[in-house]
């Protein structure tokens, strides 16, 4: 796993291209610009092809949006196949809502995307496989959490990154487990869209997006679990705070210190 990617975004301050859910938008600008890359934001269709041209990577976010925003949604990521830049999609409560599923799979069926990163309730909903999604978090569901993500890989040849307890990273092929975790994340609103846009720095700095998909896992996590072990008790809002702290002060050797995974 390439762990050292850390230093190659630090070094190279990826412009990183979110459109973002409004509801955390400040975690992830604030994640962004905390672990080394550049934010820019935008919701606005007629900036897309300048906002796209000037990103190394364009994630979005599907936690709120209307009809008018699916138009720049549209158009940033038509344009970012256009000039080869990686896309990350963060499918929010698409097994909970069936207008956000279809609305997400139309949007799928247009362009190429890089990576996919979901709870086990979203990847479900995207790869038809029946889950009991409940809402923003993942639900219940008797289906293996692996081959689920490997369907929906394989349907839309791109890596997926399954968020639980244990992270599950694949290419629809090979299949990488993470084990750090903490139940601060499922705490505090904005953990998940916080994971998306650092996998989409990830990206901006290597075109490997499996490797960058796994080394953003286990950087984020990690610095996750180093915070959450420190507190003498589980605050929710204290924990989001100073995740972004961790993620401009975590190091390489800190990952590798840590790192649980295989």
């Amino acid at each position: 796993m390439k762990i050292d990617l850390l230093n190659t975004l630090r070094e190279k301050n990826p412009i990183a291209f979110n459109i973002s859910n409004f509801v955390t938008v400040q975690d992830v600008a604030n994640g962004i610009n905390a672990i080394g890359a550049s934010p820019i934001m935008s919701e606005e269709k007629n900036e897309a092809e300048p906002m796209v041209k000037m990103a190394d990577s364009v994630t979005v976010n599907l936690g709120a949006f209307t009809e008018s925003q699916l138009d720049q949604i549209a158009a940033v990521t038509t344009f970012a196949n256009q000039y080869k830049k990686p896309i990350v999609i963060d499918p929010v409560a698409v097994g909970a809502v069936e207008y956000r599923k279809e609305r997400c799979n139309e949007l799928l069926d247009q362009i190429d995307v890089a990576v996919i990163r979901g709870n086990a309730g979203e990847i479900a909903a995207l790869a038809d496989v029946d889950w009991n999604a409940k809402g923003i978090d993942a639900g219940e569901g008797s289906g293996d959490l692996v081959e689920i993500a490997k369907k929906l890989a394989k349907k839309r040849n791109c890596v997926v990154v399954e968020s639980g307890k244990t992270d599950i990273i694949t290419d629809g092929e090979a299949v990488v487990r993470v084990f750090n975790e903490t139940d601060l994340f499922k705490l505090h609103v904005g953990s998940g869209d916080m994971l998306s846009s650092t996998i989409g720095c990830f990206c901006g700095v290597e075109k490997d997006y499996f490797e960058a998909a796994q080394a953003a896992t286990v950087i984020f996590d990690v610095a996750g679990e180093v915070v959450a072990k420190a507190m003498t008790k589980p605050l929710a809002g204290s924990f989001g705070v100073q995740l972004i702290d961790e993620l401009h002060l975590i190091d390489v050797k800190t990952v590798e210190r840590y790192a649980n995974f295989e």
